[in-house]
């Protein structure tokens, strides 16, 4: 079968390339075409696009960047009507997908979304245009299955593939050697995220609290979708930058500044005591504080349902109070404690299913029937 993809972000890259391995077990004639990044490309097939062109972060950047996704839009209509697939697969990134798929049921295209936009943070009343659209939706945390339920969507929740990731990882035994660092000082992870915007946002404020941490060695990941020139700016005493080690970096980590995002799950299913940070533009932090509906940002949190790490959003992202968290989750034992009795219970919630098999097998078994 034909299999037509679109994922925009780094994040969806790394999960929808975990669903194609899949889907050429569960179907050995597919083809894929896609608009993705590298870890896509890398299971094979063509891409349209990478995803790099299409990054964008915040309300009032997405808005002024309206020009551009119009174009990506008819872009991708075109590409849909020539390549004619048995089925379109979302990966999150709901403002360019919806409408995408919006054309894509139109002309009689199959749509599933695997993992699902979160309309349920904000403009819950777009569930109505999900139901209407999305042949099948495949949610990876649990409280999205009971959202979709009250407004009568059955969905299907296919697990967690980072809970998978997280599980299946293999530490390196010379993660010290290899990257120079020195095996006698511990370790703060740094995680600010893979977009250039959001790194610039995060990045000088997460490493400019060195002086009461001297104690300690931070360590950034970097990621190679952003030229390591780029990263050169931030290294200083006590800062180094590490590409693509993300998972041996939290295996060995004491704690962690943590940029909202996936990488807050990651973090905690590691184990890691960390302190969530976000900043965005102030005209795409007021127009979002008035439309989320959710009381937090990270995903640890939102899927404890209460606050089981402190979020650092907007003002309240500043030196004073990341001195004062980060000494609370690498000195206090008490509070380390209670934060990681909060991650036990989330990774109970999660549990382990080996989600994109689970999801390649149902999707493979709904476009056979």
């Amino acid at each position: 079968m034909k299999y037509y993809l679109i994922a925009g972000e780094r994040s969806g890259d790394f999960h929808a390339a975990s669903l194609m391995s899949e889907l050429q077990q569960q179907d050995p004639q597919a083809e894929f075409r896609f608009w993705g990044g590298d870890q896509m490309q890398a299971v094979g097939g063509t891409q349209v696009r990478h995803y790099q062109e299409m990054a964008i972060m915040g309300f009032w950047e997405a808005a002024t960047s309206l020009l551009k996704f119009r174009g990506y839009l008819k872009q991708v209509q075109q590409d849909l009507l020539q390549y004619k697939p048995d089925v379109l697969i979302l990966v999150d990134y709901a403002g360019f997908n919806l409408r995408v798929a919006k054309f894509a049921k139109a002309q009689g295209i199959k749509v599933f979304y695997y993992i699902s936009p979160k309309i349920w943070a904000w403009n819950q009343s777009r569930v109505h245009t999900v139901k209407k659209l999305v042949d099948k939706m495949f949610v990876i945390l649990p409280f999205e299955k009971e959202f979709y339920q009250r407004f009568g969507y059955d969905v299907d929740y296919i697990g967690n593939p980072i809970a998978d990731s997280v599980a299946e990882h293999q530490t390196s035994p010379d993660f010290y050697q290899r990257n120079h660092l020195d095996p006698k000082r511990p370790i703060i992870a740094v995680l600010p995220g893979s977009r250039k915007q959001e790194i610039e946002e995060m990045l000088y404020e997460m490493t400019a609290i060195i002086p009461p941490f001297l104690d300690y060695q931070f360590i950034v990941a970097g990621v190679d979708n952003l030229d390591p020139n780029y990263y050169a700016h931030f290294e200083r005493n006590n800062v180094r930058i590490i590409f693509d080690q993300t998972y041996d970096l939290l295996a060995h980590a004491k704690a962690a500044l943590v940029t909202s995002g996936t990488a807050t799950l990651e973090t905690a299913l590691f184990d890691v005591p960390q302190v969530v940070c976000y900043r965005t533009s102030a005209v795409s932090y007021a127009i979002g504080k008035a439309v989320i509906k959710v009381p937090y940002i990270s995903l640890v949190n939102l899927i404890a349902d209460k606050e089981v790490v402190k979020e650092l959003i907007q003002g309240d992202f500043n030196s004073r109070n990341l001195v004062t968290e980060l000494k609370k989750v690498t000195a206090d034992e008490a509070f380390i404690a209670q934060q990681k009795a909060g991650y036990a219970e989330i990774r109970e919630k999660l549990g382990q299913q080996n989600s994109a098999e689970k999801a390649a097998k149902l999707m493979v078994g709904y476009l056979k029937k």
